[in-house]
């Protein structure tokens, strides 16, 4: 119990040595190209853990679940699309208050209407206080047969 006791302690105060935060955000997304024709619109939501690789560079894991309302064309009865995205993480901070960056991955389908596939987000962050981020992303789930496509507006919190 002692040895699990200190691996802890030890563990704990290594992480904390380099700077890192903990982050989740909301989302509110709206389909575009060929997945305007089945969604109306989708919310998100993402936790990130970045580590400071550099004064300017995080790099570090992000995860979530992306829900997309159907929108039922020629009253065909479609159910509602889910996603798990788990992603490697990176941001580059041009400014102070302004970052860029992208989310790189595998995105889970967890409804029926879903598959998974290739995840890929890129975006632009925008620091309106320290602990609080707009974040406009483009983002993609590359499935067999095309494309989950959105463009999403959310916020971020850093906790």
């Amino acid at each position: 119990m002692k040895k699990v006791i200190l691996l802890a302690a030890f563990v704990v105060s290594t992480l904390s040595m380099n700077a890192q935060e903990f982050n989740l955000g909301l989302s509110g997304a709206l389909p575009v190209a060929d997945t305007e024709e089945l969604s109306t619109a989708g919310l998100l939501l993402d936790a990130n853990y970045l580590w400071n690789v550099s004064e300017r560079f995080d790099l570090g894991v992000t995860a979530g679940y992306h829900h997309y309302f159907s929108d039922d064309p020629n009253n065909v009865d479609l159910d509602d699309f889910g996603f798990l995205p788990v992603a490697v993480s990176g941001r580059f901070n041009a400014t102070e208050n302004l970052a860029i960056g992208a989310d790189f991955g595998f995105a889970a389908g967890v409804t029926d209407s879903t598959d998974e596939g290739f995840y890929y987000a890129p975006k632009v962050q925008y620091g309106v206080t320290q602990a609080i981020d707009i974040v406009l992303a483009y983002r993609g789930i590359n499935q067999d047969y095309g494309s989950f496509d959105s463009v999403s507006l959310g916020i971020e919190f850093e906790l």
